[in-house]
């Protein structure tokens, strides 16, 4: 009988230019970003723009789906503290819970076209937990996810809750919305 073969992730290069108007940061990152097997590029692109608008030279990719102890981004202290915790999609309560006893800051970042309901069955909940939740506009990402190829260079301004996106396959704005007061920390 012969053994089903694990896929590997996919693995993407990405030069990413950021210029956070809002913040007043400038800098290039150069990112390696492996996109599991079961996940989507919608996904993958609304964790590269989790990234960018979180952006700091420590900040970084974790194993993600395939590790659930850990967060699909983070920042930690040199100490091994966890000072960033940011999840993308749409999490359980209980996975925010025990991420805001670990992390100093926890953000969550919906992108699909089920974040609205989501939000509307568990923001009671959600809201009782010390977490910034952040939503991206699906048909943004979609239109997005078209600029992604193995090796880019995007530019990636972002200016109040807008992200310009230019690379050499086209350009887009990804708009988000603040779901609660914290989504501004």
């Amino acid at each position: 009988m012969e053994r089903p073969v694990a896929l590997k992730p996919v693995i993407y290069k990405l030069n990413l230019n950021l210029s956070d108007l809002n913040l007043q940061v400038y800098q290039d990152f150069n990112l390696t970003i492996a996109l599991h097997p079961s996940e989507t590029i919608e996904r993958m692109v609304a964790r590269i723009l989790a990234f960018a608008m979180n952006a700091d030279e420590d900040l970084s990719f974790t194993k993600g789906l395939s590790t659930v102890e850990e967060p699909d981004i983070w920042l930690r202290s040199l100490d091994g503290q966890t000072l960033l915790w940011l999840e993308l999609g749409e999490p359980s309560v209980d996975r925010i819970k025990k991420a805001s006893r670990v992390a100093q800051l926890v953000k969550v970042y919906s992108f699909n076209s089920k974040s609205l309901v989501w939000w509307q069955q568990e923001s009671s909940k959600l809201e009782r937990i010390d977490a910034a939740y952040i939503r991206f506009e699906y048909e943004q990402i979609q239109a997005a996810s078209q600029l992604v190829s193995r090796t880019m260079k995007w530019y990636v301004t972002l200016n109040d809750n807008t992200a310009s996106i230019y690379s050499d396959l086209g350009e887009c704005d990804v708009q988000w919305q603040a779901l609660n007061g914290r989504a501004s920390q």
